[in-house]
């Protein structure tokens, strides 16, 4: 299973064009009925706010919206201590919801796939970090892709 970031579905509705890849989007549609690919209520959220059309696709094909719970919001609270985020002060690096997709994925067992940058030079300050180098951290551990790499590994190919 792949939690997905809302950042991972936004790139690809945006980059892979329904009318244009529709192999692709019936491809996608099977992973959301077979509960492969989920997304966090908040990624979710996210996705609506900002391609609402995306989202009605989304929910059109019932896709499984994790909702926040206590081990989440605990995970997403230690993430954050691990940081060093004082309060609301997230800085350039992960936000809030960042911290609760992250947990959620770790709740899940799941990879998380994120169109996040990846810091080749990793901050000094914890706090800068970008959800990649979250799930990289040793006491987080959650495998993070990007959209390219999932479809890549599918060996799917979209006629």
């Amino acid at each position: 299973m792949q939690v997905f970031d809302a950042s991972s579905i936004i790139y690809a509705w945006d980059n892979y064009p329904i009318r244009q890849f529709p192999g692709l989007w019936e491809w996608m549609a099977t992973q959301v009925e077979e509960r492969q690919l989920v997304m966090p209520s908040v990624a979710f959220e996210e996705v609506t706010n900002k391609t609402p059309e995306c989202g009605e696709w989304l929910r059109g094909n019932d896709l499984e919206r994790i909702a926040i719970n206590n081990v989440a919001m605990q995970d997403a609270l230690r993430i954050k201590l691990l940081l060093s985020i004082v309060g609301d002060n997230y800085r350039s690096g992960v936000g809030e919801n960042d911290l609760l997709i992250i947990a959620t994925a770790m709740a899940q067992r799941a990879e998380l796939v994120s169109e996040e940058r990846r810091q080749n030079d990793l901050p000094k300050e914890l706090s800068k970090y970008k959800i990649p180098a979250v799930c990289a951290m040793t006491e987080v551990s959650v495998p993070c892709i990007n959209f390219i790499e999932y479809l890549k590994r599918s060996d799917e190919v979209f006629r």
